[in-house]
């Protein structure tokens, strides 16, 4: 298989150019300008060619819940998005707390073959916040533990965990949110959390990854802790720094205010930002009206990013290529990422310059939830590609 994509702009984390991207048998075979070869062509004049999205955090819902969200609606919905692998979390039903759960996941987003999937473990069995003794028997296929939707309560079985991860070489999501402090000020619930976890991985010196940081003071651990060489990583979401906190929108963290989305845009410029995830989050109507926090963000992802961002003047298109896409590869140890020759060819194709308004109801995710619903925004995926074969094309 064969694919020539000519006059395109090519952007990744270190190049910025009109030329010429050469696929064969699923992986980037020349980057230049005038490559001639007798396949298709997709002629990409005024478009951009990126690396494919990674997300490192997403809620597909299956097994259990999938009237919100199933594997195959959940990787349809992310390859519309430009996103063709995704790490998902393990508060399903049941709880992925065994390597039985893994392998469904995994078999499954095989068989649908439009997205790589990743299938996190759960930090404590079945999310009860005390046993991990299940981490023994999980093997290489698993990359991260994540009790996310909550925090790990007990400082010393999360002392334990982190033990674990590093004799394990596994990466620990956490979910920064102290349970007790949530019912007090949802803030200081953050800030401590993150506080706590960032000190116990300085001391075991696990890879801790901290999911949707979203406080100043939060980043503020983390930048410190970076700056002293710990092995610590961390994201953001798109509606952290897209949204204000005057939107009566629920979400886990809350949306914050203007103060923590300049100091968290600041921390990107600074490059102490590994990743932008979605936090994927579908809900049925009636669930978030009952409600639980959460966005339906797949979707949406790379034009809030691309209009907050860098149409703001506030990054380059290469800076947030790194942060969507050869950052979190590297965290997922995936061989996607940049446009180089050796790399798969997952790519998007994108018109930067179509403005359009967002529609819920034309989402493909089953969950229609989003406070960006109406938005006017600007940056629209075309094609997707996964080893070079289309997975999306609008």
């Amino acid at each position: 298989m064969e694919l020539l994509i000519k006059n395109v702009r090519i952007v990744d984390w270190n190049k910025d150019f009109i030329g010429d991207v050469y696929i064969k048998n699923g992986i980037i075979n020349q980057v230049s300008e005038n490559i001639n070869v007798d396949c298709e062509i997709i002629n990409g004049e005024e478009k951009t060619l990126m690396p494919s999205f990674v997300d490192l955090h997403a809620h597909f819902r299956e097994p259990g819940f999938t009237y919100k969200e199933d594997i195959e609606s959940g990787s349809e919905a992310a390859v519309k998005g430009g996103y063709t692998a995704l790490n998902l979390m393990a508060n399903t039903k049941p709880v992925c707390s065994s390597m039985e759960t893994v392998e469904y996941v995994l078999d499954k987003a095989e068989q649908i073959g439009l997205a790589t999937l990743h299938q996190t473990v759960s930090i404590t069995k079945d999310l009860d916040g005390k046993d991990i003794s299940h981490l023994d028997s999980i093997d290489k296929k698993v990359r991260f533990i994540s009790d996310d939707g909550k925090g790990v309560e007990d400082n010393y079985i999360m002392l334990k965990a982190m033990n674990k991860a590093k004799e394990k070489d596994l990466i620990l999501i956490s979910h920064a949110e102290a349970g007790d402090l949530s019912k007090v000020d949802m803030r200081l619930a953050e800030n401590f959390m993150t506080w706590r976890d960032v000190e116990l991985a300085k001391y075991t010196g696990c890879h801790l990854h901290m999911a949707h940081v979203s406080t100043k003071e939060a980043m503020e651990y983390i930048i410190e802790a970076k700056d002293k060489g710990h092995n610590i990583t961390c994201e953001i979401t798109p509606h952290h720094i897209a949204l204000s906190e005057n939107l009566n929108y629920r979400v886990n963290p809350p949306i914050r205010g203007k103060d923590d989305i300049d100091f968290l845009i600041k921390a990107i410029k600074n490059g102490y930002v590994d990743a932008i995830a979605t936090d994927h989050a579908p809900h049925s109507e009636e669930d978030k009206k009952n409600g639980a926090p959460g966005i339906s963000g797949i979707e949406t992802s790379f034009a809030a990013c691309y209009t907050k961002l860098v149409k703001a003047k506030h990054i380059s298109l290469s800076k947030l290529s790194e942060i969507m896409s050869k950052s979190p590869a590297s965290i997922m140890n995936l061989n996607i990422g940049a446009i180089e020759q050796g790399y798969k060819a997952d790519l998007v194709l994108v018109d930067l310059e179509k403005s359009y308004e967002i529609d819920s109801e034309k989402f493909i995710s089953k969950g229609k939830n989003t406070p960006f619903n109406g938005m006017n925004v600007q940056g629209e995926i075309l094609l997707t590609l996964k080893e070079g074969k289309k997975v999306f094309e609008k």
